[in-house]
Parts: structure tokens; C-alpha cells; sequence
């Protein structure tokens, strides 16, 4: 039996719904066919936005989407994608599949879908291929309430009021796809263009969000810093110049030449796959611990916003369009980066999966007028108690698996919150291919009222697919209290549970 202590009285931070955030870039069939099918498309929908998948989204209470890119925001131009639909500019998507890009989802269209889904937006500005009056002018577009070129602009274009953006971008991935830049060239452009991403409104504060690095790349995110944020005070505000440095990393169970299969793989790629996810828990506490000599007062966030998992596509499928199956083995990723981002919530302010429809470790897949919810959608799902929650100190007896030395995971993942009603969620998962295991979680004296139980789970390659939708589902658990104040159950092998526990 193997123990889960939780202490109700040691409350260790806020976990910001923002750690749930989502990803959707102009690739594949992510907006076009994903999210997006127009306002003229026989597929029910609002404005142009697919009313299944709205739907879905507001499910799991989707709190930030970042937009265009990815790859793609260093190559968009915002102006090509506002006005008349039939006007607009087309483009060559050089990134991603070389496909033509028509540009009739823009600027509104997002905002418009962001209104639906009822969450933050994040726009990612152009500094690879872009000029600072380009990215100057966007904001402005979207933000100034006053009379102003491209105030009056947006006005013309049918939106009189002003959105609100939450989050910048100053460029994406500019170590690679977006300009190839060595870190103290992006520090220097970075200190430029966030000058001209202006505050319009003081009520509604844009955070600016620096590009930081690829994986293990230490020496971008603390050359970064260098240039961008005082040890002591700073140039203009206590901030310096950011509210957040981005990470991206991606889980592949081999390399970038042969990732591997999304559906078809054995049990040394699923140990493979989650002993490569757990490397997330190194890189965020090894650039934390960077960011905290710089910033000690936690005012800079560290924004992952790109991770998930990234395999070959699937066979018949265009190379470009990232299109791949979603598995058990997912929906374990997706619950153990989730986990590590709630205990680090001290630093970790926001992260987006990638991405949201038909591209990678995507929610939702869709096929014409058919929507498939995935398995990583359900561990969203169950995870959104834990949105706006309070990280509450735990830990959990492990004991480590699997086939390769190299390769070895603990058996057992978790995390726990005290959400604002007073109850305390409890999500754990179960990395084992083979075993069941029997949980004694110890609530250290305090006595236990109620507890319900759902749970995810199924061989290690289930799968939803359009002809079985159904296939893998959350399914209600049964867990019993013992001597008032212990839950025991028994976690099968390639499963999450989420147990609500009021005192």
C-alpha cells in the first residue's frame, strides 16, 4: 500500500487558471476545419466559430488562448487579416505545410471566439519578420478607446469598442523559427518593441511576455534577464521590462528525426514518453531558480506556453499539418505536467498546450461535421477544480518502474488544491503499464465528510476515433474513508483519478 499524506493546514500558493491556457496556431487544421468553418458553412455555428467545439471549450473552462503562432506569428502580418473577407490578403504558410492562408480569420475572428469561450486572450507579436509600428499599430488597433488612426480603423471594420488584450507576446521562438537571433540581439529587440506595446487603458494591464528558450537552454533565459531586468529595481518599474518569460518544450519518445508513433507503440516507448514529460519538472525548477536571482518578489512569470506531446503524423496526412492520434499515454502527459505545474505555481503564472484542435497533443479532433473529444481533453477536464485553487502541501509514497534504466518513472503523480468553496482536490496518476495500486491518502487528523471520485483510464493505447467516440470517457470511482480522517482506494495501471474531498 502505498501512502498519500495531504496537509489541509499548509496552503503553499495560488494556482493560476492560466496553467490550464490553451494554444492555436494558424497550422494544419487547427483554425481552419478546428475551431473555424465560416459563417456560410452547413456545421452549426456562431459567427463562423463551430458551436461543438465552443461548447467543449467552455467545458473545461479554457481560462487563455494564445494566437496566431507559433511559428506563424513571426511570418503574420495583422493587416492582411481585417476587413472584407473577399479583400483580404492571401499568403504562402512557409512554416507549415505550404498552403495558401486566405487570412479570413484575423484579428476579429479571434477576439470573437475568445468572447465565445468566455477566456483571456494572448496575442503573439511579430519581431521576426515585423517592424515596431507594425506591432505598435496592432495594439493600438485592438486597445485605444479614442480617436486614432487605427482606433478609427477598427471602427470601419465594424468593432467600436476596444478589446481587451491580457497578454503580448514580443515574438515566438526567436532563438529558431522566429529569426535564428543569439539571445543578446532578441534582449536588445525585445527592450525596443515592448517600449511601444502601450498601456491605453490603466484599468486593463497587457502583460508582456518575453521569448525565452528551448528546453534546457539556460544561457538564453539568464542572458535575457541580464539585459532586460535589474538585480536591483529596475529602469522604469519594479517589473523591469516583462511580466513573463516563455518555455517551450515537447515530449517525443525518441528524437526529432523518428519521434515515434501516436498510437502505435509498446510499453518501452510509453516508459520512453512519460520519463521524457518528467524532464518538464528539471527545466522549470532549473530556469526558475535563474528567474529568482533577477526577480526574488515573483513578479515575473514563467509562461510554458508550448509543451505537450509531438510524434510522427499520422500516415496519409499532410508532413506539415502535425496531425496526430491521442491516446492513454497522452492523457498521462497531459496529468503529469499539470501536476508539476501546480506545485510550482509560484513561478509557473500561465501555460498553453499545443495545441488546441487537429494539431499535436490537441483537445479536440475533428472531421467534417464530427468532433472527437480526446483523452487529454478529459484530463483537462478534470483538472479545471484545481483552476483559481490554492496549492495545498502533499506527497506521495513512490516506488520507480519500468524496462530501461534510463527510462525509469515513478509509479505514482500527483497534486492537490483547497478550491474557494472550501473543497480539496486530490489528482493522482498511476504511470504503471501493469499494476494496480492500493492508496492510503492521510489527511493528518482532519475529519472527512464526502468524498466523490472520477476517473480516466483504459489499455495504454485506447483511443477515441470518429467511427467510436466514445471510447474513453471519465468514469465515476468509488474510494471509502476510514477512521474518519483516511480515503482508501485502489488507482488501476494507466489511469488518472480526481477525488473532491470536503471536511
Amino acid at each position: 500500500m502505498f501512502k498519500l499524506v495531504i496537509d489541509p493546514q499548509k496552503e503553499l500558493g495560488h494556482i493560476a487558471p492560466e496553467i490550464q491556457g490553451h494554444f492555436s496556431e494558424h497550422l494544419g487544421r487547427c483554425i481552419y476545419g478546428g475551431v473555424y468553418v465560416g459563417e456560410n458553412s452547413e456545421i452549426p455555428n456562431t459567427n463562423g466559430m463551430r458551436n461543438d467545439v465552443v461548447e467543449a471549450l467552455k467545458q473545461i473552462k479554457v481560462p487563455v488562448l494564445r494566437w496566431p503562432g507559433g511559428c506563424f506569428a513571426d511570418e503574420y502580418h495583422w493587416k492582411d487579416g481585417i476587413g472584407e473577407k473577399s479583400s483580404r490578403k492571401k499568403m504562402i504558410n512557409t512554416n507549415w505545410g505550404g498552403v495558401i492562408e486566405d487570412n479570413s480569420f484575423g484579428t476579429h475572428e479571434y477576439m470573437e471566439l475568445c468572447r465565445q469561450i468566455g477566456c483571456k486572450t494572448y496575442i503573439n507579436g511579430n519581431v521576426g519578420s515585423g517592424t515596431v509600428q507594425e506591432m505598435s499599430e496592432w495594439v493600438e488597433y485592438m486597445t485605444f478607446n479614442g480617436v486614432s488612426p487605427m482606433a478609427e480603423l477598427r471602427k470601419e471594420n465594424g468593432h467600436e469598442e476596444p478589446w481587451t488584450v491580457d497578454y503580448f507576446g514580443i515574438g515566438n521562438e526567436n532563438w529558431g523559427c522566429g529569426g535564428n537571433m543569439v539571445p543578446e540581439f532578441y534582449a536588445n529587440l525585445f527592450r525596443q518593441y515592448q517600449s511601444y506595446v502601450k498601456q491605453y487603458d490603466p484599468n486593463k494591464k497587457i502583460n508582456k511576455i518575453a521569448c525565452g528558450p528551448n528546453a534546457q537552454d539556460y544561457e538564453w533565459t539568464e542572458t535575457v534577464l541580464n539585459q532586460c531586468h535589474k538585480l536591483s529595481g529596475s529602469w522604469n518599474n519594479a517589473h523591469g521590462f516583462m511580466d513573463g518569460i516563455s518555455l517551450h518544450y515537447y515530449t517525443l519518445p525518441y528524437d526529432w528525426a523518428k519521434k515515434g508513433a501516436a498510437s502505435v507503440f509498446n510499453e518501452k516507448e510509453w516508459y520512453m514518453t512519460l520519463s521524457k514529460t518528467l524532464f518538464m519538472e528539471e527545466l522549470v525548477t532549473k530556469h526558475s531558480a535563474i528567474i529568482d536571482r533577477y526577480d526574488p518578489d515573483h513578479n515575473i512569470g514563467l509562461i510554458v506556453d508550448e509543451w505537450g506531446t509531438w510524434y510522427d503524423v499520422e500516415e496519409g496526412t499532410n508532413p506539415g499539418f502535425l496531425y496526430q492520434q491521442n491516446t492513454i499515454r497522452d492523457a498521462l502527459v497531459a496529468a503529469i505536467n499539470l501536476n508539476i505545474f501546480n506545485k510550482h505555481c509560484d513561478r509557473v503564472k500561465m501555460a498553453n498546450i499545443a495545441q488546441l484542435c487537429n494539431v499535436l497533443q490537441s483537445v479536440i479532433l475533428t472531421e467534417g461535421e464530427k468532433m472527437v473529444k480526446t483523452p487529454t481533453y478529459f484530463v483537462f477536464d478534470m483538472y479545471k477544480y484545481h483552476q483559481d485553487a490554492t496549492l495545498i502541501e502533499s506527497f506521495v509514497d513512490t516506488k520507480t518502474i519500468g524496462l530501461e534504466e534510463q527510462y525509469k518513472v515513478p509509479n505514482l503523480h500527483e497534486s492537490v488544491s483547497k478550491s474557494k468553496d472550501g473543497k480539496y482536490h486530490i489528482t493522482l496518476a498511476n504511470l504503471s503499464v501493469e499494476e494496480d495500486y492500493e492508496i492510503k491518502t492521510d489527511l493528518l487528523g482532519n475529519k472527512i465528510s464526502v468524498v466523490k471520485g472520477e476517473i480516466l483510464t483504459g489499455k495504454m493505447d485506447d483511443k477515441n476515433t470518429f467511427d467510436d467516440p466514445d471510447n474513453v470517457r471519465i468514469k465515476p470511482f468509488e474510494a471509502s474513508v476510514e477512521n474518519e480522517d483516511k480515503i482508501v482506494f485502489t488507482i488501476p495501471k494507466n489511469s488518472v483519478v480526481h477525488l473532491e474531498v470536503e471536511l
